[in-house]
């Protein structure tokens, strides 16, 4: 799977964390990674300055190191889920 980073691309991640009960929140900080996470609270902070890319590729880099509960996922969302994780361990293979 191949995906493009388009608004369309952000709102489905943002779609995926919401069922996930994530709170995704653009804001200005002093971000090293270009996000942060409060785990206790289930609130991704991501810096409100990224483009799209950006932000597409700080939630693709959030997703690995949350707890996926896959019951609670819709069934288009959790089929895209499991996409995004094989293309994933697909890159990391590559490495």
């Amino acid at each position: 799977m191949s995906f493009k980073y388009t608004p369309n691309t952000l709102k489905k991640l943002e779609q995926l964390f919401e069922e996930l009960r994530y709170i995704i929140r653009y804001e200005k900080g002093n971000f090293n990674s270009g996000y942060c996470i409060l785990e206790e609270r289930r609130v991704v902070v991501i810096n409100r300055f990224l483009n799209i890319e950006g932000r597409i590729n700080a939630l693709l880099e959030i997703l690995p190191g949350i707890e996926v509960d896959e019951a609670a996922l819709s069934g288009e969302m959790l089929k895209w889920y499991h996409q995004l994780r094989d293309q994933s361990a697909d890159k990391e293979k590559e490495s």
